[in-house]
């Protein structure tokens, strides 16, 4: 990954959003349709998750989960949780779990990843970084 380039690390709450073709959605498509972004590994583990809530509840297909999985992987460029962000994350985790309620290890991972660019995103966890891009209002 070290060697990779990219602007944007799109995060599970900015697909989301994009798949329900939300207004947040659609300023998440410029970033999604960049060749500059990517999508880390944990964030497509999220989105299959909350896919597969979905199902359980009765508004999700086992057809259209897998559709938008195949779709993120073949619209963003999938990248590996490598061993120095990995690192970085776990320290991360333990000094942010101090200043933000309800922060996560993904979200760490998903904020180390974007050091080399913005983490698009409407989750409240990310206000305020310097690394983030918030997509909707405040």
């Amino acid at each position: 990954m070290s060697s990779m380039r990219y602007k944007y690390v799109i995060d599970a709450y900015a697909w989301i959003e994009y798949f329900r073709a939300t207004k947040a959605g659609a300023i998440v498509k410029k970033y999604v349709e960049s060749e500059d972004s990517v999508t880390p590994t944990i964030v497509v583990a999220e989105i299959s998750r909350k896919l597969q809530r979905e199902i359980e509840a009765g508004n999700e297909s086992e057809e259209g989960r897998l559709k938008r999985l195949e779709f993120i992987r073949a619209a963003s460029q999938i990248i590996d949780l490598d061993f120095e962000t990995a690192v970085k994350a776990g320290e991360t985790d333990v000094d942010l779990k101090r200043k933000v309620k309800g922060w996560g290890l993904a979200d760490s991972i998903i904020s180390c990843t974007a050091r080399k660019g913005k983490v698009i995103t409407g989750d409240e966890h990310f206000r305020g970084l310097e690394d983030a891009v918030m997509i909707k209002e405040a």
